[in-house]
């Protein structure tokens, strides 16, 4: 099924919004993050912070990754604040100017491993008696998508350039963070650019936001971020500038970028899939180090690393790069997670881990397509045949079944559905297509929030390199 989308002129663009026609004027095209709002931006005093590199890290020149295959650097890019999606394959172009290479690596000095013992993650709890609800398969009918707002960047309403030095990032991965008592949305940010009249550009490897925020009609709003508290919009390292989460290990010789993949609550423990990027190859390809799990006892603010969750490249470990985690729905006692390889062209394979374990690599299980092996990456068979991008799942209380997105090989954003973690899954349902937004997108990643009928999610778009959150609704 595909949704339900109007084209329009390249001279207005025409949307409706309910029984109303709300008229608008096309949007204009932004390069890169470093031009028109974002090059005028001028810090504070107390923004104007220069990142400083990490003992033993030589700069290196690297150009922003993630880039989709077959992106159109000069197709336009959406001003899109709170509109529905528009239409906008026939404005005029304008060029994106790629990365020169002038950028330099930045991270901060590496944190001594935040202790994380594994009494801190609960057991998980026996199956309850009653039985698990059946899947309902998905109703005939249109999908209708649509833009909620920018989430990040020059357009968005959350003034990422003044509240957080941000000008330019993607991902935007979401979870919720398991507190009962200050329940919030985590996001997790991958490569982020800042005012860019620092030297550097204030890059970092990554960033982090948190919301609380259950309005989604409006976009995902965030809050201030303000030193040393846990709880608020963003960690920063001064006020107006978020700071890097996770940091370099040393355990590559060469390192490009730390990419947060997938995000869960295990207890009052925030744990984070990362990837080590050992070079950015081309569009849609890249290679990797290794991949490894971070984690925070402090609702993000700081973040070590599982020394014994590095998966070389290698063993079978090759397919678990990039993650997705998966809490599982009714009378399931396991956390899944569903691993790609590095770049967009692999299939996924799942894993799954009593949450008590989840430190531990050797307790970890993986579908051989039979059965549930322990210990060994290298049995897992793909459940979802690629290509498969950046990749988000979650159990849907609408279905009563699993659902998956990620963005196929046209660089569509698709769904599957399936009874189980470990499939069947369901042929794939296109939600947008990627002429519907030009200027390359990728990363569809889900709103823990939203497991009904109305489906909400994080999408990034290469040409502005900014995050936006839109809108699907089951039929």
């Amino acid at each position: 099924m595909s949704p339900r989308l109007r084209i329009t002129s390249a001279t207005v663009a025409t949307v409706v919004v309910g029984a109303s026609l709300a008229i608008v004027p096309p949007p204009q095209a932004l390069a890169e993050p470093c031009t028109g709002a974002a090059a005028a931006a001028r810090p504070l005093p107390n923004q104007a912070f220069e990142i400083p590199n990490p003992s033993g890290i030589a700069p290196l020149n690297r150009p922003i990754g993630h880039k989709p295959t077959g992106a159109n650097e000069a197709a336009p890019a959406p001003k899109l604040g709170q509109l529905p999606l528009m239409i906008m394959k026939a404005l005029i172009p304008a060029p994106v100017k790629q990365n020169s290479g002038q950028v330099q690596q930045q991270a901060a000095v590496v944190p001594q491993p935040a202790p994380a013992p594994q009494q801190q993650i609960p057991a998980p709890q026996p199956a309850p008696a009653a039985a698990a609800p059946v899947p309902r398969p998905l109703p005939a009918g249109p999908l209708t998508s649509s833009v909620v707002g920018m989430v990040t960047g020059p357009d968005s309403p959350n003034k990422t350039i003044e509240r957080f030095a941000i000008t330019g990032t993607d991902l935007g991965i979401m979870w919720d963070n398991g507190d009962s008592a200050n329940r919030q949305v985590l996001m997790a940010f991958g490569d982020t650019n800042g005012y860019c009249d620092v030297p550097g550009k204030q890059w970092r490897y990554n960033a982090l936001m948190r919301t609380t925020d259950r309005a989604l009609d409006r976009t995902v709003a965030v809050a201030d971020g303000v030193v040393g508290n846990p709880y608020s919009g963003s960690p920063v390292w001064r006020p107006g500038i978020s700071k890097q989460i996770v940091n370099t290990i040393n355990r590559a010789p060469s390192e490009t970028g730390i990419i947060p993949t997938a995000g869960v609550a295990i207890g009052r423990s925030q744990v984070m899939n990362f990837m080590s990027i050992r070079n950015w190859d081309s569009p849609g390809s890249w290679s990797t180090n290794f991949s490894a799990l971070a984690v925070s006892s402090d609702n993000g603010e700081n973040w070590g690393v599982y020394p014994n969750t590095v998966r070389p490249v290698g063993g079978g470990h090759q397919n678990f790069q990039m993650g997705a985690f998966l809490k599982p729905g009714p009378g399931d006692p396991y956390l899944y997670s569903f691993g790609t390889p590095s770049g967009r062209s692999g299939s996924a394979y799942v894993a799954r881990v009593a949450p008590n374990l989840v430190p531990d690599l050797t307790k970890w299980e993986y579908w051989n397509g039979n059965a549930w092996v322990p210990s060994d990456a290298a049995a897992a068979a793909p459940v979802i045949p690629g290509p498969v991008g950046e990749m988000s799942a979650q159990y849907n209380t609408y279905l009563n079944q699993y659902l998956a997105l990620y963005c196929n090989g046209a660089n569509d954003v698709v769904m599957r559905t399936s009874p189980a973690p470990q499939g069947p899954w369901s042929p794939e349902q296109v939600l947008v297509r990627s002429s519907e937004i030009p200027g390359g997108i990728y990363a569809p990643y889900l709103h823990p929030w939203s497991t009904g009928k109305d489906l909400y999610y994080n999408l990034s778009q290469w040409s502005t390199y900014n995050v936006m959150l839109l809108k699907t609704t089951l039929p």
